[in-house]
């Protein structure tokens, strides 16, 4: 079930396994808005707001996490392209030790800093207990989503993208099932929500980590491959590292952005979040996009051919226009029903879609740059650029932020709805600059190797 991506044709390649990951991501989506709406429907407004709020500060520490996890799966893709099966274990055993280390840092961390953290995102005082009982079970278990994403992120490394899919279905049903089961019959609040997530990831992180062993003797690890390199160490942190960053500084232009909301209300903060679930569903194309080319570019520069990386990457720009005019077209006419799912009938109700309906109608004009973004910055991370995808987390954060602290005060949520497109337009144009300058380097220097070998 490995997948060569280095050679036949590009669009097949990247079809082929988008497919699975997308299912994933949809999954994953899904029991995120199960979540969301149980906690709106069955416990009210205010707990809806309440897991809304705490959305940039998961961002922040999750997202870090995933973006380490993501930066050590490169160096593992790219010596599975060069048929480096040994030095792939190595990268694997090293990984592993990298991200014990990580977890229990981030969990120490993230858990002491919960309450301070919401008090500074200034979270209204009738959700911000909810916020924390919530945000608290989730950073507690973060060891879970640390432990799947990196089991996850070799396999698909590997081109195997079909597992992670068929364990995050299981997780999603037993995430579900949870939900229920913690929030109507034991009535354990928001809490119980969060506790169905984290007890999910994990039984998927475990499934995962079963196939491997059992599948793939290429992962098989042995006593010499964790033997200790401070070399290997270096450069997966060298490419986890500036991801994390990158991750991070956008959750920091988030967080910047959700405390404009926070300071709107209640009701703009509950309208706010189920725009946000809404909006994050139709980026799943996006994402996956985003996912196949850090493998498809890492496996293809392992093995020296960057021709296949400017063609493949055309390719995922295409897709991606028409992903984002489908998306686009279908948040228009449904996104008011959508966002409605995650609100039970109240007197706020109306209001509350309302106002996720004008958010959805103006990001989704943007879509264009917005999946830019996720084809151009991965294709960059599959190629070793770490600190380029950086830099483009920092002109999402300012763009994000100017727009929040300058014109919120006198634009109110206008300014909320467009904080985001302004950080997409102007990352965006970023990005592509770059690869465009990155990829010719490599055309130059392969042509330049290939005539001095003749």
């Amino acid at each position: 079930m490995t997948k060569d991506m280095t050679s036949g044709s590009p669009i097949k390649l990247i079809i082929a396994f988008s497919i699975p990951i997308l299912l994933g991501n949809l999954f994953q989506q899904f029991y995120s808005m199960v979540d969301t709406a149980i906690v709106g429907r069955y416990i009210g407004v205010e707990a809806l707001a309440a897991v809304g709020s705490t959305g940039s500060l998961t961002f922040l520490i999750v997202d870090f996490a995933l973006g380490l996890t993501a930066g050590f799966a490169v160096p593992i893709a790219q010596t599975f392209g060069a048929n480096d099966h040994k030095k792939m274990r190595h990268y694997v055993a090293m990984s592993i030790y990298l991200c014990i280390f990580l977890t229990l840092v981030l969990t120490v961390l993230s858990v002491w800093l919960t309450r301070p953290l919401l008090e500074l995102l200034n979270t209204p005082a009738d959700i911000i207990d909810d916020a924390y009982a919530y945000l608290v079970i989730i950073f507690a278990g973060l060891g879970a989503t640390v432990f799947y994403n990196m089991i996850a992120g070799i396999l698909r490394s590997i081109g195997d993208s079909k597992t992670p899919l068929y364990f995050l279905i299981v997780s999603s049903i037993i995430n579900v099932v949870l939900d229920l089961v913690f929030i109507l019959n034991f009535n354990s609040g928001v809490a119980g929500a969060a506790y169905a997530t984290v007890i999910a990831q994990g039984i998927s992180g475990l499934l995962c980590l079963w196939v491997a062993a059992r599948r793939y003797k290429i992962l098989h690890l042995s006593k010499e491959d964790f033997k200790y390199k401070t070399s290997s160490i270096l450069k997966l942190v060298g490419i986890g590292l500036p991801m994390a960053l990158q991750y991070s500084i956008t959750a920091i232009g988030c967080m910047v952005l959700q405390a404009a909301v926070n300071s709107l209300g209640s009701i703009t903060v509950a309208a706010f979040t189920a725009a946000s679930k809404v909006e994050q569903l139709a980026m799943q194309p996006f994402k996956t996009l985003g996912m196949t080319m850090v493998t498809y570019t890492g496996q293809n520069l392992g093995a020296g051919k960057p021709d296949r990386i400017k063609s493949g990457v055309r390719t995922g720009m295409l897709i991606c226009v028409l992903c984002a005019v489908i998306s686009g077209l279908g948040l228009y006419f449904y996104g008011g029903e959508l966002s409605g799912f995650f609100i039970s009938a109240s007197k706020e109700s109306t209001a509350v879609i309302a106002d996720a309906k004008t958010y959805l109608n103006t990001v989704i004009l943007y879509f264009i740059p917005l999946g830019a973004i996720f084809v151009y910055r991965n294709s960059l991370q599959g190629m070793g650029e770490g600190l380029i995808t950086m830099l483009a987390g920092i002109i999402e954060l300012l763009s994000r932020t100017a727009v929040a602290l300058l014109f919120t005060a006198s634009l109110g949520y206008t300014a909320i709805c467009y904080a985001s497109p302004a950080a997409w337009v102007s990352a965006g144009v970023f990005l592509v600059i770059v690869y465009l300058i990155k990829i010719n380097q490599m055309m130059k220097a392969t042509s330049s190797q290939k005539s001095i070998s003749c």
